[in-house]
């Protein structure tokens, strides 16, 4: 009996070993069951967030961390630029800053602002391009200078500086050169244009100025300077000096010049004071004009014979000037072609005074033909 119930008692605890040793099998299957599911739970929703996000991509959002960007991007485009450009534009006249665009030539730096103090009225240069106007369809090198006049506005006299707009009719640049002269200087210099940061350039019109400009057919050309006056200070005060002394140049090799048949040279005697006058070869005589600056005591005694041999050696270079502009004239013509003898014969000069305005002095009794010692008249005055 005892055999037989330890036999029953083992064969319990070997079942009871073995039904443990179940349990903890299918508990550690099920555990890995429960960790395969959580992990294809993971795996399924990132591949739903891949696809949501390249959903996304496909209907043309951005991720969440650009969605800031895409705000901006989205203000941006709500200013419409070119609309309110076109608004400015469109209470703009297409050529009303024509005339401030071209450079003021030989005004003196500290008074170019001057020029600019009242709103000046160019509606007549504006018109001139219009059809029916002297300039339409036409190719025109404009340049400004300015005029010192005595004008009355708002009750009172005052020396105004008048911006003048002259406008060349020719198929090719007029010049490209600028004299400087002066009567404080002893001789004329001619220089190229660029040496003094001067060049012609095209003006583009209001409406057009959002094209490109290499695609510009453009009729209408400006004198402009590029030297800032922020760098004149950085400037040696004779160059600063030689930019108020220019003069838009200009040589008509049909037409003889004034200058080459002029009998009168610039006297500038270096002495203390400098003595200046203009002596005239045909009807002054040097011994007489020096002894009238000792009677006045203007030239030393001491200085006569000096004076004289100083105007005997300008009158020289006066009469030698002359003959070699004559040659030049000559040879100019000679070696001219046909194109540009026509070209020369049929260019015209247009001189633009502003027209009376409320809004700046009356300019009508003040007005000029001449235009400089270069170009001298204007065939028409507006």
């Amino acid at each position: 009996m005892r055999k037989g119930a330890k036999r029953k008692e083992a064969a319990g605890k070997a079942k009871a070993k073995e039904e443990a040793k179940d349990t903890t099998t299918t508990e550690e299957q099920n555990a890995a069951t429960t960790q395969e599911e959580g992990t294809n739970t993971k795996s399924a929703a990132a591949v739903e967030k891949s696809e949501s996000v390249q959903e996304n991509h496909k209907e043309g959002e951005e991720p969440k961390k650009n969605e800031k960007v895409v705000k901006r991007q989205a203000k941006r485009t709500k200013i419409a630029k070119p609309e309110t450009e076109a608004e400015y534009l469109s209470d703009k006249r297409n050529l009303e800053d024509l005339w401030q665009e071209v450079f003021p030539v030989g005004t003196e730096w500290d008074q170019i602002d001057m020029v600019y103090q009242y709103k000046w009225n160019f509606s007549n240069l504006e018109d001139a391009f219009e059809e029916g106007g002297e300039l339409h369809g036409k190719k025109v090198y404009l340049f400004g200078c300015t005029e010192p006049q005595l004008v009355f506005y708002q009750g009172q006299s005052k020396v105004t500086c008048i911006p003048v707009v002259v406008a060349v009719v020719s198929p090719f640049p007029p010049s490209d050169k600028i004299g400087i002269n002066s009567v404080q200087r002893e001789a004329e210099e001619i220089l190229p244009m660029k040496q003094m940061k001067m060049d012609w350039v095209p003006y583009i019109p209001l409406e057009k100025r959002e094209a490109q400009v290499e695609r510009l057919k453009s009729q209408i050309f400006i004198l402009r300077c590029t030297q800032r006056r922020a760098g004149l200070k950085h400037l040696k005060l004779e160059r600063v000096k030689k930019f108020e002394y220019c003069l838009p140049y200009f040589y008509q090799p049909f037409a003889e010049d004034e200058f080459e048949q002029s009998t009168i040279v610039q006297i500038l005697f270096p002495t203390e004071p400098p003595v200046f006058c203009e002596f005239d070869w045909e009807f002054d005589e040097p011994e007489e004009m020096a002894d009238k600056f000792i009677e006045a005591e203007e030239l030393a005694a001491d200085k006569k014979d000096e004076f004289v041999e100083f105007v005997n050696e300008k009158v020289k270079e006066g009469k030698r000037s002359n003959r070699e502009a004559r040659e030049a004239r000559k040879k100019a013509i000679q070696d001219m072609s046909e194109e540009a003898k026509a070209a020369f014969q049929s260019m015209k000069f247009y001189k633009f005074y502003p027209v009376t305005s409320p809004d700046a002095p009356d300019v009508s009794q003040v007005k000029s033909s001449f235009i400089n010692r270069y170009y001298r008249k204007a065939h028409k005055v507006f």
